[in-house]
């Protein structure tokens, strides 16, 4: 049973290329706050003292390989899978790197924001995917 009033936070970045207008995406496999998780933004768990951003970019680049800057948060919302699940989005923007699979992710793809929602296996907040559409 979920303890009432509590939450998981997790960040996530939205790692925009304003060139291709495409966004990366990672597939990751046993997922442990949604088992039937499969595509996802590049990101993780907040923990107790870590600071937003240096957290942010730092799981960013174990997970893509990738330097990002973050260009703030834009979206947050809890999962219908996982209802304390608190899930805070943040747009980024590839400054250096060379983009590598790592962590949890087993595959890295850019795919347009109208193609997004045909990846996840999860839902799929309406708002999220106008934002992310109105980006191109």
């Amino acid at each position: 049973m979920e303890e009432q009033g509590k939450f998981n936070i997790i960040i996530l970045g939205i790692i925009f290329d304003p060139k291709t207008k495409k966004i990366l995406i990672g597939k990751r496999e046993n997922d442990p706050y949604i088992p039937e998780l499969t595509w996802c933004f590049p990101g993780g768990e907040l923990l107790i003292g870590e600071e937003i951003d240096t957290a942010l970019k730092n799981k960013i680049k174990l997970k893509t390989g990738y330097d990002v800057k973050n260009l703030g948060a834009f979206f947050s919302k809890t999962f219908p899978e996982k209802k304390n699940l608190l899930a805070v989005y943040f747009l980024t923007e590839v400054f250096e790197g060379k983009e590598k699979a790592g962590d949890d992710l087993i595959e890295l793809k850019w795919v347009s924001p109208k193609e997004l929602e045909n990846y996840f296996t999860t839902s799929f907040h309406k708002k999220l995917k106008e934002y992310l559409i109105d980006l191109v």
